[in-house]
């Protein structure tokens, strides 16, 4: 199964954190990551996304954090 993630988080080292922990865990970049101000917390957001080749089969209870 091929997984996909969304990492999100305010733009600040917990981003970076939270990537290179998943980047550690196997998971792959996929594309660019994003960058927007989200207007509602008045802060820069960004994103990145990731794959990751995993034995199994996909179904929506699968939790994408602990693969």
């Amino acid at each position: 199964m091929k997984a996909y993630r969304l990492l999100t988080e305010e733009d600040t080292s917990a981003f970076c954190h939270k990537v290179t922990e998943a980047l550690n865990k196997g998971w792959a970049l996929y594309g660019d990551p994003s960058y927007a101000f989200d207007a509602a917390s008045g802060k820069m957001r960004c994103a990145q996304a990731v794959t990751k080749e995993t034995e199994g089969e996909y179904s929506p209870d699968v939790k994408l954090g602990q693969l």
